[in-house]
């Protein structure tokens, strides 16, 4: 009973957060006071949202807000409806979002939300209905200036119209700041599509140059073929000219050493009920092959702990780009920095959503709404600095980028915490 405790603690999300605080306050001498402020939520919600079905009856679903830390800011963080769904992993998120905001130095906190269904299973009328009635729930905890959500796995920019909607009603008033990754036709953000792929191209760089690495004739896989690792399968190809040879989804794996097109993928896709298995221009592989690959760019872009202390050995990849929240464990994390594999870890490489998010409440705020251009360029200045602020920080204290990052992040929130008079 004890070792299959042990076995679950390793893989608990919100565990694994902890670890990693616990590591960094360690290196940076982190007052304990602080570090226990840090390692547990300010604020946990947790709430039942009844919603009527098409059929008449009535299904009970369970939602989540986590709001981790807001001494910099608002809280800032996404909602997720998964069937999988737990309080940890909200928790985990919430902390990871504080860090991420921090490392980008955003004035933000860090925060979380979702609910434990499948989406896949409701219609459009349910899942709208749904949306609204978690807008409803948190409505009282959540505002332009306390915590902005956004979308996140499983959900987009309509089931975001909805949530505005549905707020600005109970307000009695038009509040589109009140959550960002909304359309365009509600002060949505030109660039916001592509912003967790195109984000984590400009760090990608950073690193290849520290590496050595020629993007140019690199070799990239892709685990996830999703909104983000579909996007970076798109813009690796456009920005740095390098070769796909090998994507996955929830169908399964492929593989090309020639390439794998990104316009004839998603014509495929979208023929194909949005799967790729089946198509014909590469091999199928499984999702082992496809994270030990012979490649120079591993990209998991899929869900947390794929890479583990069972399989970190085993990866060949120069550079792992962590475009997933929390895809390698703190055994991988050792693991790859021994054989010194470059890790950019996910609260910087995936940071370029959150980073847009934060020019689209700006833009709200203001009322002044940029170009797409303007956007990228502005994208392009904050991820890069704050690439160098990490791999500086990484060699500077002789760790993996991923403690750096965390050393940037929690002395900055620390700092914030210190000056309010927390402690």
């Amino acid at each position: 009973m004890e070792d299959d405790r042990l076995m679950l603690d390793k893989k608990n999300p919100f565990r694994i957060a902890q670890k990693q605080l616990d590591k960094a306050a360690k290196l940076m001498g982190l007052d304990p006071q602080i570090l226990a402020i840090l390692r547990e939520p300010m604020r946990i919600y947790e709430f039942n949202i009844p919603v009527k079905m098409d059929d008449g009856s009535v299904k009970v679903f369970k939602g989540f807000r986590v709001h981790h830390n807001d001494a910099r800011g608002p809280t800032k963080g996404g909602i997720r409806f998964h069937p999988d769904e737990t309080l940890d992993t909200v928790k985990a998120l919430s902390m990871w979002m504080t860090w991420k905001t921090a490392v980008l130095n955003l004035p933000y906190g860090g925060a979380k939300g979702g609910v434990i269904v499948d989406p896949q299973k409701l219609s459009k009328a349910e899942l709208e209905r749904l949306s609204r009635e978690y807008a409803r729930a948190v409505a009282r905890f959540i505002g332009p200036e306390k915590d902005i959500p956004a979308p996140d796995v499983n959900t987009n920019p309509q089931i975001m119209a909805w949530m505005v909607d549905e707020y600005s009603k109970i307000m009695g008033y038009n509040s589109f700041g009140v959550i960002t990754g909304k359309p365009l036709e509600i002060g949505g953000s030109l660039g916001r599509t592509e912003a967790t792929a195109r984000g984590g191209m400009f760090v990608l760089r950073e690193g290849a140059r520290r590496i050595g690495l020629d993007l140019s004739k690199a070799k990239v896989a892709i685990q996830g073929h999703g909104n983000v690792g579909g996007f970076a399968h798109k813009v690796i190809k456009e920005i740095f000219g390098s070769k796909v040879v090998a994507i996955s989804d929830v169908s399964g794996g492929l593989y090309n050493p020639n390439g794998i097109d990104y316009n004839e993928v998603m014509e495929y896709k979208s023929k194909n009920k949005g799967l790729l298995a089946g198509f014909p221009e590469a091999k199928p592989i499984s999702n082992e092959e496809l994270l030990e690959m012979d490649v120079d760019v591993l990209i998991p872009a899929a869900l947390e702990n794929q890479i583990t202390g069972d399989n970190a050995d085993k990866i060949k990849a120069k550079i792992v780009l962590e475009l997933a929240n929390g895809p390698c464990t703190p055994e991988a994390d050792e693991i790859l920095f021994k054989k010194k594999i470059l890790q950019i870890p996910d609260i910087l490489a995936n940071a370029g959503g959150v980073t847009v998010s934060y020019f689209e409440w700006v833009q709200n705020i203001n009322g002044y709404y940029w170009t797409e251009e303007e956007v990228y360029q502005r994208l392009d200045q904050w991820m890069t600095r704050s690439a160098k602020d990490v791999f500086d920080t990484a060699e500077k204290y002789k760790v993996e980028p991923r403690m750096g990052a965390y050393i940037v992040a929690v002395k900055r929130v620390a700092d914030a915490i210190k000056v309010r008079g927390w402690v």
